[in-house]
């Protein structure tokens, strides 16, 4: 079987405020972009075989992917599936605000007007679904956000609803994920 590659978009100034960006777009920090040349970079060093990036939306993410696509010389293309779940009331807030942590372990909350973790779920495992026929053809690098980044965790790891509220990874950090 095949494989694939995630990795979190650059850093924000929403990142760096420990905000809640979700479905919000809000562009990278000059450390942001250069942490996804970076990851360009390593990508090439590495050798690491990718033959397209799909990318979110969010300009987070899209500037992130074409700055990897640009030094690594892969081509790339966004996928709307990939966009970061929508937190309804709780976009701009902090991170870490007790009431958010509380409301992020209930998978079926809306979050007044976002989207469920089911929902987020649905649509990441079908994405997942269709890469995985691909898979044997050709590798992908998905780069998105860290919501999505726990839900594809989950697809290929059985995870506890703490571990999974609590999972998360680092601004341009790259994981392998085998089918």
């Amino acid at each position: 079987m095949g494989h694939i590659y995630f990795a979190r978009h650059g850093q924000t100034i929403w990142n760096v405020e420990n905000k809640i960006c979700g479905a919000t777009d809000i562009a990278l920090t000059e450390l942001g972009q250069k942490q996804a040349r970076e990851l360009g970079e390593k990508i090439v060093a590495e050798e690491i075989k990718i033959d397209e990036i799909l990318y979110s939306p969010l300009c987070r993410a899209k500037d992130t992917a074409k700055e990897v696509a640009r030094v690594a010389g892969i081509p790339a293309r966004v996928e709307p599936r990939l966009v970061e779940q929508n937190f309804g009331k709780y976009e701009s807030t902090p991170r870490d605000g007790e009431e958010f942590q509380a409301a992020k372990q209930e998978f079926l909350n809306h979050y007044e007007g976002g989207e469920s973790m089911f929902q987020l779920a649905q649509r990441i495992y079908n994405l997942l679904d269709d890469l995985k026929k691909e898979s044997n053809k050709k590798t992908y690098l998905l780069v998105a956000h860290n919501g999505i980044s726990r839900v594809v965790q989950s697809y290929f790891f059985d995870m506890t609803n703490e571990e999974y509220a609590a999972f998360g990874i680092k601004n341009c950090e790259i994981r392998r994920f085998d089918f």
